[in-house]
């Protein structure tokens, strides 16, 4: 009997040690990789909140290029300049203000109620042909833009042809 209580002893204890190795390895496992998955997780959910942020800038722009009345945010973090020997050009980012006419009335949508509104020329945000109508203008001038909408538009301005009474505040 003695000799096997020994040999279950030995079992127990051969088990015992294969359970303290595996968690050994599993201690130096986490260890070694711990930090390196922390800093992939890191690196990825800064990769996604780019994306997403990406994301939301494409949705803006994608949006504002759909309607006239939604502004092209470019924020350049300067004042414009009001200097009227200055000339707009493709490439230029203007600031505008303008108001939107079918048939002699007034749009819902299509006004800046003087808040002004960035636009970078030649970005396409805007209804076509809008921002070309803006070359060669200078800071205070007030030009009348003709627009054609889009025939899937919506908001009932498909097809219709447009005015806009815009204002050239500035140019960045």
């Amino acid at each position: 009997m003695k000799k096997e209580n020994r040999k279950a002893a030995q079992e127990r204890r051969a088990m015992e040690r294969k359970k303290q190795e595996q968690k050994d390895k599993c201690r130096n496992f986490f260890r070694l990789a711990g930090p390196i998955l922390l800093v992939a997780v890191i690196v990825i959910l800064v990769i996604w909140s780019i994306l997403d942020a990406k994301s939301a800038d494409d949705t803006a722009a994608d949006s504002s290029s759909s309607s006239v009345s939604e502004t092209d945010s470019t924020d350049t973090g300067t004042s414009y300049s009001t200097d009227s020997s200055l000339t707009v050009e493709d490439g230029d980012t203007v600031n505008i203000d303008y108001i939107g006419y079918v048939d002699g009335e007034a749009f819902d949508g299509g006004n800046t109620n003087g808040a002004g509104t960035d636009l970078l020329i030649g970005s396409h945000s805007y209804i076509d042909d809008f921002e070309e109508q803006l070359i060669g203008a200078h800071p205070g001038d007030t030009v009348e833009v003709n627009v054609t909408f889009p025939e899937d538009y919506g908001h009932d301005l498909g097809g219709k042809d447009a005015l806009f009474q815009v204002t050239i505040n500035g140019i960045y």
